[in-house]
């Protein structure tokens, strides 16, 4: 690889300068290979860069660490991801304590159009595992192309991983510790089946432990890849309130199932609804409802829109409206067609019942 890609990973190691400052120095200088070739004095010009981060920029240990983690991403294959590269997921990118830096191992799917992430309690229920295994068995359904993302801890999140290979999803694991380990070791067969569909995202170089801290962090990452985050099941001081808590604050959906007041495991789940941090969900039409998420159709239903048999010349102009305008209310639609608004409202029902038009909240149609 290249030597941009040395530099890059050079500056994620340095000590006292995080993602932030990372980046405008980046941006100060005008590339990464500048960081380390500038002269101390040039450095010093840069807002929050000091004596002691200028000494650690000018050691050698930094980029000795950096040859050797490019040693073992040769060898084992490994995609590193740069914040300003094309394949660096975009969703995480526009939350501030992004990482610098990840390194994946797999497919990169991170920039696909639907990406779910799903969390919750390392010991859950079976009434969790069972709401965990049916969800994404409906959006598996609803949803083909879908991505799921989650933290390949025990419970909830090796659940939704299991869960997604058997029905066909490709899906992520996001690591607290680097590439060249799996924690929990028992888990080293799912992670492979998940590396020939998906893969294992980390942004800690190899050699790092899996220590409390990095969980946190880790955390963030899963809460940022993601359009929502469905919390399963949680204590009220499960890692899981966290992650959703970080996925409220860069403006995610967040999503819990509510359980018995009397569950530990609901704690979690109940607060979040109840602090209006999450919003209740039981099933799919639930997140679909919340994302604004429309069904995707079968070959056979697509082929119905190909050749729908109008009861009505209204119907058919209203229905080419909606195409055009993708979505529209019935005062709109109304003025464009210049029909009664009866008219309109009568015949977008029956072009409701066949499935090619969706009613909306605000007396809106949407087209199918």
């Amino acid at each position: 690889m290249s030597e941009k890609l040395l530099y890059q990973i050079a500056i994620s190691l340095i000590k006292g300068i995080g993602p932030k400052l990372a980046r405008n120095l980046i941006a100060y200088v005008g590339d990464v290979e500048e960081v380390f070739r500038q002269s101390k004095k040039s450095l010093l010009k840069v807002p929050g860069i000091g004596n002691v981060s200028v000494d650690l920029i000018k050691s050698a240990d930094v980029l000795d660490r950096a040859k050797e983690e490019l040693a073992f991403i040769h060898k084992h294959e490994i995609t590193p991801l740069f914040y300003n590269s094309e394949g660096f997921p975009q969703r995480l990118k526009n939350c501030d304590d992004a990482p610098l830096m990840l390194f994946l191992k797999g497919e990169n799917s991170l920039n696909s159009s639907r990406i779910i992430s799903v969390v919750g309690t390392r010991k859950p229920t079976e009434n969790g595992k069972i709401n965990c295994e049916h969800l994404i068995k409906q959006l598996s359904e609803a949803y083909p192309d879908l991505i799921i993302v989650s933290g390949l801890a025990y419970g909830i999140d090796v659940c939704s991983h299991r869960s997604s290979i058997s029905h066909g999803l490709t899906n992520y694991g996001v690591l607290a510790h680097g590439l060249d380990r799996i924690y929990p070791s028992v888990h080293r067969n799912i992670a492979a089946q998940m590396v020939q569909n998906g893969g294992l995202v980390t942004e800690f170089l190899s050699q790092t432990n899996p220590d409390r801290p990095n969980f946190v962090r880790r955390n963030r990452i899963v809460a940022g890849l993601c359009d929502a985050l469905v919390v399963v099941e949680s204590s009220l001081k499960g890692g899981a309130v966290i992650t959703a808590r970080i996925a409220h604050s860069y403006n995610r959906d967040v999503l819990a199932f509510p359980g018995q007041v009397q569950d530990e495991v609901a704690g979690g789940c109940n607060y979040l609804i109840k602090k209006n941090y999450a919003a209740l969900i039981e099933n799919v039409e639930d997140l679909q409802e919340a994302l604004g998420w429309e069904r995707e159709m079968k070959s056979n239903q697509i082929q119905k829109k190909l050749f729908i048999d109008f009861k009505t010349t209204e119907e058919e102009q209203l229905y080419n409206l909606l195409k055009d305008n993708k979505e529209l209310t019935a005062n709109e639609l109304s003025l464009m067609s210049e029909l009664p608004v009866s008219k309109v409202s009568a015949s977008l029902l029956s072009l409701e019942f066949e499935g090619v038009v969706k009613s909306l909240p605000g007396n809106a149609f949407r087209f199918v």
